[in-house]
């Protein structure tokens, strides 16, 4: 099996977003996404396609494309970015069958290193919702540093909810 990441190609995007508007109430809840918070898919795709050629500093998303065997098979992002800073990260599996594999660990070896070098940052932060198992055990492998459990309203898509807010300055991979 042939792991491997690149950057977002532009007509992927509708990829992205059909992944999250099609996905079922229970699957959102367990990342603690609110499925009547997500924008219509012309107001997503539109914004990210306006985001997509923006240089990395005036950027507010960025996507890498992970590929086992050169086929999609999910992605990670960034936002909140304040480059040369930090940035907020997002992992993602799109399908059942490549989840509890243990792939995500290595797509973010590969993944992670786009992000501190493209954007300078001195520190990767991630906030999975506590409930949701696979990301927390994720970062905690790769070395991220538990920092805190909090409550919070993560992002526009989200419902109030405890997260785990994980760093990582420039890693250890």
């Amino acid at each position: 099996m042939k792991l491997s990441v690149r950057e977002l190609k532009i007509h992927e995007v509708g990829i992205i977003v059909d992944y999250l508007l099609n996905a079922k109430d229970s699957f959102l809840k367990g990342m603690g996404a609110d499925k009547n918070k997500l924008p219509t898919r012309d107001e997503w795709v539109d914004k990210l396609e306006s985001d997509f050629n923006k240089s990395y500093y005036e950027k507010d998303f960025y996507y890498i494309i992970w590929l086992q065997n050169n086929q999609a098979v999910g992605h990670s992002n960034i936002n909140h970015i304040e480059f040369g800073n930090t940035a907020t990260m997002h992992l993602h599996l799109w399908d059942t069958a490549t989840r509890r594999k243990g792939l995500g660990v290595d797509f973010l070896k590969m993944t992670v290193p786009y992000y501190f070098k493209n954007f300078e940052l001195q520190k990767l932060i991630c906030e999975p919702y506590s409930k949701n198992i696979a990301p927390n055990k994720v970062l905690k492998k790769l070395g991220f540093e538990f920092v805190r459990t909090y409550e919070t309203t993560p992002g526009q898509i989200n419902f109030l909810q405890s997260v785990n807010r994980y760093e990582l300055k420039e890693g250890p991979f």
